[in-house]
């Protein structure tokens, strides 16, 4: 069933001089299965709302429903509802703190009361998941590991929870090249071999454009823009207004309109762009095209 927002509204340090709305009477939904982006510039709420999704933060109005349940309603427990929906904040790694990688993974299946075998086997599987070796890494310190891998010891120990849904902000954010190809290329496989429901924040127009199916845009606390990736990306002079830009490749297409070019405005990727550029070239009957 997913996570639905209804008028959601936050405010921090209510009745004093200080008071700031993050949250604005927000309704979203997200249904089992979507990979959706959610992107703003900073300060426009998106920290707080994804903090409202497994209750973390409570609203000042409206509320959360997962799977149908009001999760600020009396009688609901919040730790089964972060089972089902896990949070994984920006740089993971600095949460880790056990002495080796199967400690840490093990922490929250351990929380739960489970039977030492079916501890191991999550951790076996979550370490999987996130393409490392268990028998190489259970009993290294997280600390000896390379950023890219630390992080994905942290994700492992969201997974190790077997939630549904997965909440991720910024995770690539500090990673060198190779780490963040790793770290988005887990979050990918995630997605579409092991049907988790995703939800990623990024500041980054690229990563937005590659990966997710539909974007969530935000600004002072409200929901401006929500619709497929391609779409959304079309709204340039929209983007812009809110503080946001394009993928550079989508920005290229455009130039290019505007110099009378025939050339597809959709346009995510450099793969996509490689292939309507030479396409244009034909048309053009530049030699070599």
């Amino acid at each position: 069933m997913g996570i639905k927002v209804s008028k959601l509204t936050h405010v921090y340090m209510a009745g004093t001089p200080f008071e700031v709305k993050a949250l604005d009477g927000i309704d979203l939904e997200i249904k089992d299965g979507e990979f959706v982006g959610l992107i703003g510039k900073t300060g426009s709420g998106k920290s707080t709302l994804i903090q409202h999704l497994n209750g973390l933060l409570r609203p000042t109005h409206g509320t959360v429903y997962v799977d149908g349940i009001d999760i600020f309603s009396r009688g609901v427990k919040l730790r089964e509802i972060r089972q089902k929906v896990g949070l994984l904040f920006q740089y993971p790694e600095h949460q880790l703190f056990e002495e080796t990688v199967y400690q840490d993974v093990a922490f929250g299946p351990r929380n739960l009361g489970l039977e030492e075998d079916e501890v191991e086997r999550r951790v076996r599987d979550a370490l999987e998941m996130v393409g490392i070796d268990f028998e190489s890494v259970r009993d290294r310190s997280p600390f000896e590991l390379s950023g890219g891998q630390m992080r994905r010891v942290a994700m492992a120990g969201v997974l190790a929870m077997r939630p549904r849904i997965l909440i991720l902000d910024e995770p690539a954010a500090g990673l060198d090249p190779r780490g963040r190809d790793e770290i988005l290329g887990r979050i990918e496989d995630l997605h579409r071999h092991h049907g988790l429901t995703v939800i990623l924040v990024s500041h980054s127009m690229e990563d937005i454009a590659r990966l997710v199916q539909r974007i969530v845009v935000m600004h002072e606390g409200r929901i401006v823009m929500d619709g497929p990736t391609r779409e959304i990306f079309l709204q340039v002079s929209t983007l812009t207004r809110v503080g946001l830009g394009v993928p550079q490749v989508t920005m290229l297409m455009h130039k290019l309109r505007e110099m009378h070019k025939d050339v597809r405005l959709d346009v995510l990727t450099v793969e996509e762009a490689k292939r309507e550029i030479l396409s244009l070239l034909r048309k053009e009957g530049r030699p070599g095209a």
